[in-house]
C-alpha cells in the first residue's frame, strides 16, 4: 500500500498545489483560462496523439471494452438521475449529478496516472473511455437535462450543440490522428516528433496543476456568491453522488469485467484493470463548465468535483492495492 501511495501522491499532491496557488492568490484567477487553453489546446492532445499512434489499433477498436464501459456509463447515469429526481432536483441538475457521477477525469488525470502504474499498454482501454464518455454520456445527460423546458425539440437542440462542441475540440482528433498513424505505421518528421514529445510530457503536471485550479476558483466563487447549504442539507445531497463516483461506478464496471470473463469472452486482465481504475477516478472537472453552460447548479458540480478528488486520494490508491 505505500509503495502505491507514493506511485499516486505526487499526481493529486500536483492537485494540490494548484487549488492552493490559486486559493492563496499566487495564480490569479485570470491566469487560469489561459493555463486551460494550453492544457486542452496543445499539452493534452499531443499526449493522446502519442499514446494512440503507440498503441496496436485492435486494442483501439476493442469492442468488449466500449461494451463494458458503455453498459456501466448508462447505468450509472441512470441511478444518478433517478436518486436525484426522487430527492427533488429539476432534471437540469439531476442531470448535471448524473454526469459528474459517471465522468472520470480520465483525460487531465486518468491517462497519465494510469500510465504510469500500469505502463503505456494501458493507453488503449483508457482512451475508449474518453471517446465514449465525450460523445455519448455528455450527450445523453444533456438531452435529459432539456427535459424541463417545454420547448419542442430542445433536448435534440443541445445534443447538436454538444456534438458541435465536440467537434470543434481538439482531443477527439488527436486520438483519430493518432489511432491512423497506428494503423498506417506511420510516424512524424523527427523535429515535429520532438515538438509534440515535449508537449506531451508537460501535460501531466499541467493538466493536473490545471485541475487543482479549477477547483479552487469553483470553491471562491460558490462562497462569493452566498448561495452554499446549510452542511448538514449539502453531506446529504453531495454524499450519495460521491459514493457513487468513487465506489459504485468502479464495483459495477468490476462486476461486468469479472461477468464477461466467466462468460469466456473476457478482457485481457490489462485491459480490465484499466477500466476499473478508470472508474475508480474522481470526477471530470470539465463538467462543471458544461453545467455553467446549459445553466444548472455549478456550485454543486463543483462541491462534487472536489469532493471526490479528495476522496479519491485514499480511494484509488485503496482500489490499486486491491488490483495488482
Amino acid at each position: 500500500m505505500l509503495a502505491v501511495l507514493a506511485a499516486t501522491f505526487p499526481f493529486f499532491a500536483l492537485i494540490a498545489l494548484g487549488y492552493l496557488a490559486a486559493r492563496r492568490g499566487l495564480m490569479p484567477l485570470e491566469a487560469i483560462p489561459g493555463l486551460n487553453v494550453f492544457v486542452l489546446y496543445f499539452a493534452l492532445p499531443c499526449m493522446l496523439f502519442r499514446f494512440a499512434a503507440g498503441t496496436p489499433l485492435a486494442q483501439l477498436l476493442d469492442a468488449r471494452v466500449a461494451l463494458v464501459w458503455g453498459v456501466a456509463a448508462l447505468a450509472m447515469v441512470a441511478l444518478a438521475t433517478a436518486a436525484a429526481r426522487r430527492a427533488g432536483h429539476p432534471w437540469n441538475d439531476a442531470a448535471f449529478g448524473a454526469l459528474v457521477a459517471a465522468f472520470p477525469n480520465t483525460g487531465f488525470m486518468g491517462v497519465p496516472l494510469l500510465a504510469a502504474l500500469l505502463g503505456p499498454a494501458v493507453a488503449g482501454p483508457v482512451i475508449v473511455t474518453i471517446a465514449f464518455d465525450m460523445v455519448l454520456t455528455s450527450s445523453l445527460c444533456i438531452a435529459l437535462s432539456r427535459l424541463d423546458t417545454h420547448e419542442g425539440g430542445a433536448a435534440a437542440q443541445a445534443v447538436r450543440r454538444a456534438l458541435g462542441g465536440i467537434v470543434r475540440n481538439p482531443m477527439p482528433w488527436s486520438m483519430v490522428l493518432g489511432a491512423l498513424a497506428s494503423a498506417l505505421q506511420w510516424r512524424l518528421p523527427a523535429p515535429v516528433d520532438r515538438t509534440v514529445g515535449m508537449l506531451a510530457d508537460a501535460a501531466s503536471p499541467a493538466a493536473l496543476f490545471t485541475i487543482g485550479a479549477v477547483l479552487a476558483r469553483s470553491a471562491l466563487r460558490a462562497r462569493e456568491g452566498g448561495a452554499q447549504p446549510p452542511w448538514r442539507a449539502a453531506l446529504r445531497d453531495l454524499l450519495p453522488v460521491v459514493g457513487f463516483k468513487l465506489l459504485v461506478h468502479p464495483l459495477l464496471v468490476l462486476g461486468l469485467v469479472t461477468a464477461l470473463a466467466a462468460a469466456g469472452t473476457g478482457l485481457s486482465p490489462l485491459a480490465g484493470v484499466a477500466l476499473v481504475l478508470t472508474a475508480a477516478l474522481p470526477s471530470a472537472s470539465n463538467v462543471s463548465m458544461l453545467a455553467e453552460r446549459y445553466g444548472a447548479d455549478t456550485g454543486r458540480v463543483a462541491r462534487i468535483i472536489l469532493w471526490t478528488t479528495v476522496g479519491a486520494f485514499l480511494s484509488f490508491p485503496l482500489a490499486v492495492a486491491l488490483l495488482r
